[in-house]
């Protein structure tokens, strides 16, 4: 336990301007929000997926146990994040994101009653003020995490994605709920968000041919955070996210490994 009240210590200098002093977080154990990266994880249609190539394992001439694999993947699928050079020129790439904007106070807002009865929905500004009309504001700087339901699909791709076609054929079949572009302005001016995360293949609903939310976040540089897991274990406020990637140079996206610190009790 004492070495998670240390991690909160580094967390609440790291992050400045963030609510909560040194020493004021007593902190839990930490949730993981990210799947496992395997021959199931699910990438866009378009893209071959994870590939794990196993290596030597056994034991050597001198007698010691040793084993190393290689993997091949693409930047964006499973648990990844989304650079804002991924939809905007000369915005930051994988690297270049500081790391005061991957780790800050969490909300989750829950639109999973509105995706069951449609998977194409837009999550919109009035579930983001009937969200801080229940649960108090979204303080400033916050990472958004959008709770769609759809996690609970993983790994199944029909159920996640609407369907199982690949290549160009599935992008056009592709049927899973999203934010909406005046939802995510509104996150960027009206709360002025670090960062979102969804539990879903993208930030806009699965039918969009614009991008329009991801071109709204990029051109501000903030990154998005893509096929997240278990935001059904989160509470609607309270808890720290981080939310780090592979740090790869000039990278448009990159695998990665998101936790949540809950609170102790």
């Amino acid at each position: 336990m004492r070495r998670f009240a240390l991690l909160g210590l580094a967390i609440l200098w790291l992050v400045p301007g963030c609510a909560g002093a040194p020493g004021s977080v007593r902190l839990g154990a930490p949730l993981d929000l990210t799947h496992p990266f395997d021959a199931e994880a699910i990438y866009w249609p378009t893209e071959e997926g994870f590939v794990l190539e196993r290596g030597f394992a056994g034991r050597t001439e001198a007698g010691l146990w040793y084993a190393a694999n290689r993997f091949r993947a693409a930047e964006h699928g499973g648990t990844h994040l989304d650079a804002p050079i991924h939809f905007a020129e000369r915005r930051r790439s994988v690297d270049e994101i500081p790391v005061t904007q991957l780790v800050a106070p969490g909300v989750v807002v829950d639109v999973s009653a509105a995706c069951a009865r449609d998977r194409d929905h837009a999550a919109g500004v009035a579930e983001l003020r009937a969200f801080e009309s229940q649960h108090g504001p979204i303080p400033d700087g916050a990472i958004v995490l959008l709770r769609t339901g759809f996690g609970r699909f993983w790994p199944d791709r029909v159920r996640y994605l609407g369907t199982a076609a690949r290549g160009e054929q599935g992008v056009a079949e592709l049927h899973f709920p999203g934010l909406g572009a005046d939802a995510a302005r509104w996150l960027l001016e009206e709360r002025r968000v670090r960062a979102v995360g969804i539990d879903t293949a993208s930030i806009d609903r699965g039918v969009s041919a614009t991008f329009e939310t991801h071109r709204v976040l990029a051109e501000r540089n903030v990154p998005a955070f893509e096929n997240l897991a278990n935001l059904e274990r989160l509470p609607p406020r309270g808890f720290w996210v981080v939310a780090l990637p592979m740090k790869i140079r000039g990278g448009t996206g990159a695998p990665l490994r998101a936790v949540a610190l809950l609170p102790e009790d």
